[in-house]
């Protein structure tokens, strides 16, 4: 059904299906689990120390002969040395997302290493084309861990970027099932990247309690918040609602940076506290029941995009 996917042809991969690499969720077993069926796992650097991923990336070698890639958001601080353990270690595939891919795109095309990045506007595709990655992914408003600000829905922007692209086009924010995956390819797209639907499973390193809080969210239960620092969306919490008293007195970034401190997306999506911590999730997490095995998952959402396509092609 894939068989001449742009996607599929560039990353070698049964299904145009990228698993987000998202902070503290991505370890190598949802990677490993979500290449072993089909589809395009990423282990999220984001939220590990350089010598962690190392290791991950490790293991993600010895478990699966499948590709498979790493994410990589370029505002973080050791991105030297991580980017220097990526080429290390042989890894074949990097998305990167949260910066100008400018500077990096070229070194890790001259190790042979393909290329996406992450963007929330036309504006920014026709940078990362220039830039020279290989694909780009179109991340819309509905999305968890954001990062843009002009609030530009996926709807919107995937037709918007494919306007100024012949790249291989992923289109994320928003889709976690197959009916939601053939509307982003009817927009344009070649494929999707789905975060949110990987964190509610199995193989997911959330805590139990953020997986649990993850199915209870209905439409609504998200806001995306702290654009002056970098932009997320977020269940609605204690800590929320701390956000929201201190924007009611015109906080300065530097009152969000000390509000929101060090580690508190660790606190809440890895450590489980529901109250003060950082819960980032997208809006189509109020379509999650269950938590699931990754393949089952992938499998799921293929056949429910066969079965979408089939419906309209009646």
């Amino acid at each position: 059904m894939f068989e001449n996917n742009p996607v599929c042809r560039l990353f070698g991969i049964r299904y145009p299906l990228i698993q987000g690499g998202m902070i503290w969720v991505s370890g190598w077993k949802l990677a490993v689990a979500v290449s072993e069926a089909g589809g395009l796992g990423l282990i999220g650097s984001g939220s590990m120390y350089p010598q962690i991923l190392r290791e991950h990336i490790r293991k993600a070698k010895q478990a699966t002969s499948k590709p498979w890639g790493v994410n990589v958001p370029l505002i973080y601080p050791d991105i030297e040395e991580i980017m220097d353990i990526i080429v290390e270690e042989g890894v074949k595939i990097v998305f990167t997302s949260a910066g100008n891919p400018k500077k990096w795109t070229p070194y890790l095309k001259q190790h042979g290493i393909k290329v996406a990045h992450v963007v929330s506007s036309s504006r920014f595709a026709r940078k990362a084309h220039e830039a020279g990655v290989d694909a780009i992914v179109a991340e819309g408003f509905e999305a968890g861990g954001h990062n843009g600000r002009e609030e530009t829905t996926t709807m919107v922007l995937v037709p918007a970027v494919r306007r100024v692209t012949d790249l291989p086009l992923l289109a994320a924010g928003g889709i976690g099932t197959g009916s939601q995956m053939l509307a982003a390819m009817a927009l344009g797209a070649d494929g999707v990247q789905i975060g949110s639907r990987f964190v509610a499973s199995e193989e997911s390193s959330a805590h139990e309690n953020f997986k649990k809080a993850v199915l209870a969210v209905t439409e609504g239960d998200t806001e995306l918040t702290l654009k002056e620092i970098t932009p997320v969306r977020l269940i609605k919490n204690a800590f929320y609602e701390q956000l929201q008293q201190l924007y009611r007195q015109c906080p300065t970034e530097e009152d969000l940076r000390r509000l929101l401190g060090r580690g508190r997306a660790k606190r809440g999506m890895f450590e489980g506290d529901l109250e003060e911590g950082e819960l980032e999730i997208g809006q189509v997490a109020a379509l999650f029941d269950h938590v699931l095995p990754a393949a089952e998952i992938i499998r799921q959402i293929i056949e429910e995009y066969r079965n979408a396509k089939n419906r309209l092609c009646q």
